[in-house]
């Protein structure tokens, strides 16, 4: 997963549509308009889901969107929901969150397990502690809960924490049976950081705190961050971390901006995590073109080619991860917001394709000019960005003593730090052509400049 795939889905994505029928009306300074608006592009995004078909697997989604995006795409109505109060999607988004956490309630089920990645994991684990923050209705009592799913995966990947090269650090995948498991990332740290400075806030648990502390610094230390807080891909132990994949993703910085941000509230506002909020902020700009948010890596000319199914959606993660930043870290507002509303306006533009007329295109900056290129990540980041624009308005982020009604399990999850604690057969031919497990391109240059492109499950 994760925005390097080198397989292209673009026929099984893209086709030309009909006559335009109509177009998204987008009037920021209109509650109502802005809950419409989403609402037409929920409704798109949704349709892309089959999992409450007849016959069909719940919370999965059909090729060639991988199990994460499912996960991502559940929190997006989790949000949804919260930005909007519409209730009408709930029962099928918590059927579906419910249905993938696995016999050990940890987002580990057997359909994904052999192929899956702790990025994978810790986008559904981020969901549920989505839920747990905005009040998302709870799952029935005999069901589990998503404050302790969170914790859960929380556990999962401090069990997987390994100092055995790089002085530590989360691999990417999960398993050494499968390609990348010598890479150890900024998004997969980034799932573990997220999470931890997260329930540090909610529970005033300390210990949260410190891990989200010393996975910043692991981060940080080998190079992944820079001095100035640009976030980098990620390394290979088998040069002991020393060399580094410079490409950004936007989902790289906004993951570890909404953590810190987090930090920043749960210190009541420290000096230190406030400079490295600003920090990481500030070099958001690389991913906006005239105030308009774009991928950077793979949308401007002369880049390593254009979008893939999963970079298509990572404009979605930064523009939750700044606007709920704003929730809990004010002086943030006045910077992202204007960002915000610019791409929304954008993105809203784009959203005039298809037969309805209201489908969404991916490139924003195309002066309003409807793409062509279409699909589950399109719909996700208008989507995204569009109900942003509702975040001063939104109820605050609850926390276990503010309002939060969720029930958590500090000991929830396997706790299994390899394939050793669960025994499980490597993956087939079958499935890893099932999961699109794709071999990694490891091309040198990571000082030089030379692209080091990642491909993965």
């Amino acid at each position: 997963m994760r925005g390097r795939r080198a397989l292209a889905y673009g026929a099984a994505i893209c086709a030309s549509w009909g006559g335009i029928v109509g177009a998204i009306d987008l009037d920021l300074t209109s509650t109502d308009s802005i809950k419409n608006a989403a609402a037409t592009v929920a409704f798109g995004m949704m349709s892309y889901y089959t999992g409450n078909h007849t016959g069909d697997n719940p919370g999965n989604l059909p090729s060639p969107y991988y199990w994460w995006e499912a996960g991502a795409c559940f929190g997006t109505m989790v949000e949804y929901w919260y930005y909007t109060n519409d209730t009408s999607y709930n029962p099928s988004v918590t059927a579906a969150i419910l249905s993938q956490v696995g016999t050990n309630e940890d987002f580990m089920p057997t359909n994904q397990t052999k192929t899956e990645g702790n990025d994978d994991q810790g986008f559904w684990g981020m969901t549920a502690m989505t839920a747990a923050e905005v009040n998302y209705p709870n799952p029935p009592s005999d069901q589990p809960q998503w404050l302790a799913l969170a914790q859960a995966v929380f556990n999962d990947m401090v069990g997987r924490w390994d100092t055995s090269t790089c002085e530590g650090g989360l691999r990417w995948q999960i398993f050494t049976f499968n390609t990348g498991y010598d890479y150890k990332n900024s998004i997969a740290n980034g799932c573990l950081f997220n999470i931890a400075a997260r329930l540090a806030r909610y529970t005033g648990n300390s210990s949260y705190a410190d891990w989200a502390e010393k996975t910043w610094d692991w981060v940080e230390g080998v190079g992944l961050m820079s001095d100035d807080y640009s976030v980098y891909d990620g390394t290979s132990d088998t040069t002991n971390c020393t060399s580094i994949d410079k490409l950004q993703f936007s989902y790289n910085q906004g993951i570890y901006l909404f953590g810190a941000a987090m930090m920043y509230n749960y210190t009541n506002g420290s000096s230190l995590w406030k400079e490295r909020v600003q920090g990481l902020l500030n070099n958001t700009n690389i991913f906006f073109q005239n105030g308009i948010m774009y991928e950077e890596a793979c949308e401007q000319v002369n880049t390593v080619g254009n979008c893939d199914t999963d970079q298509q959606s990572f404009k979605a993660y930064l523009s939750r991860w700044m606007s709920a930043t704003t929730k809990i870290a004010p002086f943030t507002s006045s910077y992202s917001l204007p960002l915000l509303a610019s791409s929304a306006k954008a993105a809203a533009l784009q959203c005039s394709g298809g037969t309805d007329g209201t489908t969404c295109g991916e490139h924003w900056t195309d002066n309003s000019t409807y793409d062509g290129n279409y699909g589950l990540g399109q719909q996700m980041s208008a989507l995204s960005v569009i109900q942003s624009n509702l975040i001063t308005q939104a109820p605050e982020l609850v926390t276990n003593s503010t309002g939060g009604t969720s029930v958590g399990n500090a000991a929830a999850g396997s706790g299994s730090s390899d394939e050793s604690a669960t025994v499980i057969a490597p993956a087939t031919g079958a499935d890893r052509a099932g999961a699109g497990i794709l071999t990694t391109l490891w091309l040198a240059g990571v000082l030089g400049g030379v692209l080091f492109m990642v491909t993965g499950t």
